[in-house]
């Protein structure tokens, strides 16, 4: 179990502590929805949270069978809906990998990417598409 705490700090401003840690966290409303996007909107950290869980993912599964993926790119672009309620209706990832393609390597990270927990967590309704670059490709 993890424990993150935190204060609303006003004008759209929240400061969280992740308590294992001790690291800060801030976020602000973004300049499309009423804030000053000066900092990762909540729905920026789902985006991030979604691309970093699919990096580490891979790397762990990378990890078991010998393989180092130090160097990994990694780019989400975040798409809101422009209906009510306002949601995030699509985040698009892509990753660079530093190693060639086999097919092997591909159905391990692959599926990695696929099932990490953050993907797993998320709504069904928002699309998720993965877009994978192999070194030398």
């Amino acid at each position: 179990m993890v424990k993150i705490t935190g204060e609303y700090q006003g004008d759209l401003h929240c400061l969280a502590l992740h308590e294992p840690s001790g690291s800060p966290l801030s976020t602000d409303a973004p300049l499309d929805n009423q804030g000053r996007g000066a900092a990762f909107s909540p729905t920026d950290l789902t985006a991030t949270s979604l691309v970093t869980c699919i990096a580490t993912t891979m790397a762990m599964a990378a990890r078991k069978h010998g393989i180092e993926l130090r160097g990994l790119r990694f780019e989400v672009t975040k798409e809101m809906s422009t209906d009510a309620p306002r949601r995030i209706v699509r985040l698009a990832s892509e990753l660079w990998l530093p190693i060639a393609r086999t097919d092997a390597a591909a159905a391990l990270l692959e599926s990695a990417a696929h099932n990490c927990p953050v993907a797993q967590s998320l709504n069904p309704y928002i699309d998720r598409p993965v877009t994978f670059h192999w070194a030398g490709e």
